[in-house]
């Protein structure tokens, strides 16, 4: 595949060629521990790690830990195994927390350059002073205390004198900017609650928007790579480094365009949401476009990232269709996995005249793409089953698989054609009575024999009854266009497979032969029991372009 072009590398390439940093090219993935990754995220760790390892460069690992209220470790520890599962390391693992006290010298600093001011508007006051896109905002009335002042109060509110919300530190900037995030930003607001790292030192904690410029800078991050909704912020990000004014070269910021995939919700607060009212099972429910989720429900780290090169890097927000990453997932999986025979609501077949006592073993390709991965034997004897789908007592037009009358392939084994149907007394299907050709075995090079359909099939003495969980998109469009939860998104059925199904581990792939791709659930497999996850169809709507 043609590399893409890729207009921050693109910017890179100017910078290295201008020596603006020398040879060097320093990249972070700073996410907020609040939360569970989702495949947003994956393209962003994708971009940063990637973009370092073109250059012979470096990537951080930084937490932006400065809201202590919504932070937790068993999100750190969900992070770092997703940005080990999709194959990347870090070159340090840091924190925002790591650099509190130098983020307060110079906020100190700040004061001391009539750069800052310590306001008591409440956060109501501080949103209708600040105007409107076509109004300026008004300056608040502390606007102008004297720089003492300003560090008195500063000092008060680290020594916790005062309570949440009764005192902020602004940016003296421009209350009648154009860029409303330019209109005296809080930069630092008091919170009275225990951080993780540090403990309870710190009752003032520092906005994002002035936190991350300084880390990027301490770090000696030379490109900032943040999605688009950050654009309007890259103004007060430069200015906070300015206006410091420590680093001769500081980093630089650039925007790309964030995630958006059909059928696919990808808000972290509406994830967590649905994780806190039980909505779904879990982070990693396998129909979250969680990294976790995507991983238990069977993609492969190789696929998402083939998927984050195919869509590249825009300007502007577009909507993906989720069907290219499904193919991904198919492209990647298809000469891997070996196939199994497995059949869902089965209807028995019983072969009237194959001898009673006879089994035989059934010679089948594991994968018929990938002659290297060999065969494997499948018993086969007088009573099977077969796919509901594969049989229809009154065919529609141009169905060519099983029904009364009709000869069809045993997938590996025999011709079979079907002459009864023998039925309950509620009218369901009991059982289908077939006869079988024993000159049509497979691999006996028969002449002159064609029949349209073939189908599989699993013995049933060896048969493992197996719980299969079929999965759909999580959201669906309503009537009005608004997304909402697929009340289908899983179905539980039951199963019946080859006995080498009995051999299956957790976490373990195969396609089950013309049905998809399913994944052994890490979670729910035992040696007793084995739930099955579908990981993706073998078909799919969705074309590449040509």
């Amino acid at each position: 595949m043609a590399e893409i072009n890729n207009f921050i590398h693109n910017i890179i390439d100017k910078d290295l060629e201008a020596q603006k940093y020398g040879d060097k090219v320093h990249t972070r993935f700073p996410p907020e521990p609040n939360g569970y990754l989702h495949i947003g995220h994956a393209k962003s760790i994708c971009l940063n790690f990637t973009t370092a390892q073109k250059y012979g460069g470096k990537c951080n690992l930084r937490y932006d830990d400065t809201n202590p209220v919504k932070e937790d470790m068993e999100y750190v520890n969900s992070i770092e195994a997703d940005v080990r599962w999709l194959g990347f390391e870090w070159e340090h693992r840091l924190w925002a927390s790591d650099y509190f006290d130098e983020m307060y010298e110079c906020a100190v600093k700040l004061i001391k350059d009539g750069k800052a001011y310590v306001c008591d508007l409440n956060a109501d006051q501080i949103r209708e002073y600040r105007g409107t896109l076509k109004e300026p905002g008004k300056e608040s009335p502390y606007r102008n205390r004297s720089i003492e002042e300003n560090l008195q109060l500063f000092e008060e509110m680290r020594e916790g004198k005062y309570a949440d919300g009764e005192k902020v530190l602004r940016a003296k900037i421009d209350m009648a900017s154009p860029n409303m995030n330019m209109r005296d930003p809080v930069i630092y607001r008091i919170a009275h609650a225990e951080h993780h790292n540090t403990g309870d030192k710190w009752c003032i904690y520092p906005m994002y928007d002035y936190a991350h410029p300084i880390e990027d800078a301490i770090e000696g991050i030379t490109h900032s790579i943040c999605t688009l909704e950050f654009e309007d912020h890259r103004p007060l990000y430069d200015w906070v480094l300015q206006a410091i004014g420590k680093w001769p070269t500081p980093p630089q910021q650039i925007e790309f365009a964030r995630l958006n995939l059909t059928n696919t919700v990808m808000s972290k607060r509406y994830l967590k949401k649905m994780v806190d009212e039980g909505t779904v099972e879990g982070w990693d429910d396998p129909r979250m476009p969680t990294i976790a989720g995507i991983r238990r429900r069977g993609y492969t780290p190789e696929a998402v990232r083939d998927f984050c090169e195919r869509i590249g890097v825009a300007k502007a927000n577009s909507m993906v269709d989720v069907g290219l990453l499904e193919h991904c997932v198919r492209e990647d999986l298809k000469n891997k996995v070996e196939s199994r025979n497995v059949v869902e609501n089965p209807i028995k077949v019983v072969i009237t005249n194959y001898p009673e006592d006879q089994t035989e073993e059934m010679e089948i390709e594991n994968n018929r793409e990938v002659p290297e991965m060999g065969n494997r034997m499948v018993p086969f004897s007088r009573e099977l089953y077969v796919d509901g789908d594969d049989f229809m007592e009154v065919p529609v037009k141009k169905y060519f698989r099983l029904f009364p009358g009709n000869e069809v392939r045993f997938k590996g084994a025999y011709f079979i054609t079907c002459n009864d149907v023998i039925k309950n007394e509620d009218g369901s299907i009991k059982e289908l009575h077939c006869t079988y050709d024993p000159e049509t075995r497979s691999g006996s090079g028969f002449e002159g024999r064609k029949v349209k359909g073939t189908i599989h099939w699993v013995d049933a003495k060896t048969a493992v009854q197996i719980k299969i969980r079929n999965y759909d998109h999580l959201m669906i469009d309503d009537e009005n266009g608004e997304q909402i939860m697929n009340p289908e998104s899983v179905v539980e059925t039951i199963g019946y497979a080859e006995p080498m199904i009995k051999e299956a581990k957790p976490g373990e792939r195969f396609q089950f032969f013309r049905k998809g791709y399913y994944i052994a659930d890490e979670k729910l497999t035992t040696d007793d029991e084995k739930v099955f996850n579908k990981i993706v169809g073998l078909k799919t709507s969705w074309k590449p372009a040509k």
